[in-house]
């Protein structure tokens, strides 16, 4: 009697193990294959040598200088990185930021990086953030704290969604388009889509109020990404490209997996990166018209544009992870200049620019950190009280969960003159005007009183 074939024997024929053995392994001992029948059956089943690394990293520009010693060990880890990171197979350019910071271990894209690959999308190099973004509203000479009180009542910061009773009406348009993709078109999906709509989320998101240096008008800018389903849109995205990462580049770091873009599944996560960009800006949109409904106020102008994103031109896909788009080919619905924060109680830069050949078309996004949140909080002195005051001095800055997050405060970010310097040094936009500072809301330490914590708390309590 003949031994049938397993799997063991078609790996050491030199297949690569996967979800189609089972088939075929049935299907050759079932019609008794051998000889040349076999190695013709197998034929379609064999892969193409893997893709191999580049063997040195791909150039790319370096927009970053270390201004003191604390940021000297920030920049020589973000090089590092980066020098890991432009050995993916896919990447021809890149560029680093002023704002740089890293990202988690060795080889991912640091915040404030630009990745530049040929054919292929990258879910790791945009991040869970999908299309974080800010927005600005011009509300003429209307009183900063009347918008940033009406604001307050109609924005949402902190973990979740909004109520039935809360929820901003859903365009069809947009329903339309989610249901039109078969990586959004699930219920989960389209229900958070719903009940986030509205919604900013927590860490460094923010809306900020202040007038314009140029004009004196008032503006409202607001910065957060694409939520729950840009989250959920990620964690597809990363599934998809872990597979092909499988089968054609197994050397290649997992959270730098890829997606050919001329595949089904390229097509597919393209086109719903799309949708999940108009729900962010239409996320952005409810909030300043509600405001503008709430004050009875006229909107002089508005622009806004993502930091957070990937950028087709061509062949060329521009992965940037915090920064900011400068070329208008980036922007097919460009109405205006783009906007750079820097932190409560430094103005968000309105700026203009030129594509070179080291900036590869865009600027900083912010200020960036030299150091993690944890590292922050243990080195500043004095009760949260006495830092809130002594950094937010003369600014309206509420938190949303009314719990105060030293983390976000203006001590925890790179020196934002540095920053603008380094703009000017290595031709990173021009500053055209300044949204100057009256106050700003942000999500706050929502955890410190979280459910869950209270629950562990009354637990610990009961033990004793």
């Amino acid at each position: 009697m003949k031994t049938k074939i397993t799997g063991h024997d078609l790996i050491a024929l030199g297949y690569r193990q996967g979800k189609w053995m089972k088939e075929a392994i049935e299907h050759i001992n079932a019609n008794t294959l051998e000889g040349e029948a076999l190695t013709s059956y197998l034929e379609q089943f064999k892969l193409p040598d893997p893709i191999e690394l580049h063997q040195k990293p791909i150039e790319f520009s370096i927009n970053i200088k270390a201004e003191n010693e604390l940021e000297e060990d920030n920049v020589s880890k973000v090089i590092n990185s980066m020098q890991t990171l432009m050995k993916t197979p896919t990447l021809v350019d890149g560029a680093i930021m002023p704002d740089a910071c890293p990202a988690g271990p060795d080889g991912t894209i640091p915040v404030g990086g630009v990745a530049v690959a040929k054919n292929a999308i990258h879910p790791g190099m945009h991040s869970a953030d999908i299309c974080c973004s800010v927005m600005l509203t011009d509300f003429g000479k209307t009183d900063p704290k009347a918008v940033l009180d009406a604001a307050h009542s109609n924005t949402h910061f902190g973990p979740g969604g909004r109520d039935r009773n809360t929820q901003f009406r859903f365009p069809k348009e947009l329903l339309n388009a989610f249901e039109d993709n078969v990586l959004l078109n699930d219920k989960e999906m389209v229900k958070i889509a719903r009940s986030h709509l509205g919604t900013q989320g927590d860490g460094n998101h923010f809306l900020f109020v202040g007038r314009s240096k140029k004009t004196g008008n008032t503006m409202l800018v607001t910065h957060h990404g694409s939520r729950g389903p840009g989250a959920k849109l990620y964690g597809k995205g990363m599934k998809i490209a872990e597979r092909f990462r499988r089968d054609l580049s197994p050397d290649t770091k997992a959270q730098n997996a890829w997606i050919p873009f001329d595949t089904e599944e390229g097509q597919n996560y393209w086109d719903a990166l799309q949708v999940i960009r108009e729900w962010t800006k239409t996320n952005h949109k409810v909030i300043h018209n509600a405001v503008a409904e709430t004050l009875d106020i006229a909107i002089e102008n508005r622009y806004w544009n993502e930091h957070n994103f990937v950028f087709k031109d061509g062949d060329l896909f521009y992965h940037a992870k915090g920064a900011t788009p400068l070329d208008a080919k980036f922007m097919p619905d460009i109405t205006g200049p783009r906007l750079i924060p820097l932190n409560m109680s430094e103005p968000v830069l309105i700026v203009e620019g030129a594509t070179t050949k080291t900036n590869l078309g865009f600027a900083p996004h912010g200020a960036g950190r030299n150091v993690s949140r944890t590292q922050h909080r243990k080195s500043k002195t004095g009760s949260i009280m006495q830092i809130f005051k002594e950094e937010t001095r003369g600014l309206d800055v509420r938190f949303f969960s009314k719990e105060i997050d030293i983390t976000e405060l203006p001590s925890a970010y790179k020196n934002a003159k540095a920053v603008r310097a380094q703009m000017n040094e290595f031709g990173l936009g021009n500053v055209i005007d300044e949204v100057m500072p009256y106050g700003c809301i942000m999500a706050g330490d929502w955890q410190k009183n979280a459910p869950w914590k209270k629950r562990r708390d009354n637990r610990k309590r009961n033990k004793r």
